[in-house]
């Protein structure tokens, strides 16, 4: 079984958000997903959704093992895995088999592909680059915490479980993935990074692109060799 954490900068993206992640990895993989429709600013802050999550999480080990659980998400629903896995952790709950973390993972947005993403579609360089602190949900976050942030910990990163990590070289989120996939590859996690040429943030959203479905076939395969070994 798989958990769906979808995208929308903790602001938006509940229901339909959901469905587009959840519904070709069903399909492909047979396999079933539930999507959580969390709680989001502005009018909920962190750790609104890991707490979400976990309560999820808890549910469904009434009826699977760990090992044969997997989490995912894309954007914010990226960062939001690192985020749930690490709050199971401190929790000393048992680590799901694997998780995947599309679009944003366990470290903060920074980076070259922060500045260049916007120029490679015809925009200008920003001034400052948005940032995950900036979002209304994490106004009270800090960004040192390793529940917000991972990274921050390569402790708590050791004990996370295998790591499907997606993006593409035009995502502005391209620099925090490939650091935190170095960071996890650091910790001794096994970590996996697959990067689409041309590709822009949570790219696979559009089902009727082949880079779509190249990158769901990854999804699925990743998942269907990890969980339950």
């Amino acid at each position: 079984v798989l958990i769906n954490l979808h995208g929308g900068a903790f602001l938006w993206g509940a229901h339909s958000g959901g469905l587009v992640e959840a519904i070709p990895l069903a399909s492909l993989g047979r396999i079933k997903v539930v999507s959580v429709d969390y709680r989001q600013g502005p009018e909920h802050v962190f750790p609104a959704a890991s707490e979400d999550v976990e309560a999820v999480y808890r549910a469904l080990l009434k009826q699977y093992p760990a090992k044969n659980i997997g989490i995912y998400g894309c954007s914010a629903g990226g960062v939001l895995t690192g985020e749930a896995v690490a709050r199971i952790i401190t929790r000393n709950l048992p680590v799901p088999g694997a998780i995947g973390t599309f679009c944003g993972s366990v470290s903060e947005m920074a980076g070259d592909s922060t500045f260049m993403s916007p120029v490679l579609s015809g925009d200008p360089p920003p001034v400052r680059p948005l940032q995950l602190a900036d979002l209304p949900y994490f106004k009270r976050a800090k960004v040192n915490d390793p529940l917000v942030f991972p990274a921050n910990s390569s402790a708590l990163l050791a004990k996370f479980p295998p790591t499907l990590l997606i993006t593409g070289t035009r995502d502005f989120t391209m620099s925090s993935v490939v650091h935190s996939q170095a960071l996890l590859t650091e910790a001794g996690v096994d970590a996996e990074l697959h990067v689409w040429d041309g590709m822009w943030h949570s790219f696979f959203s559009d089902p009727e692109m082949p880079e779509s479905r190249e990158a769901y076939a990854v999804m699925v395969g990743f998942f269907d060799r990890r969980l339950g070994r």
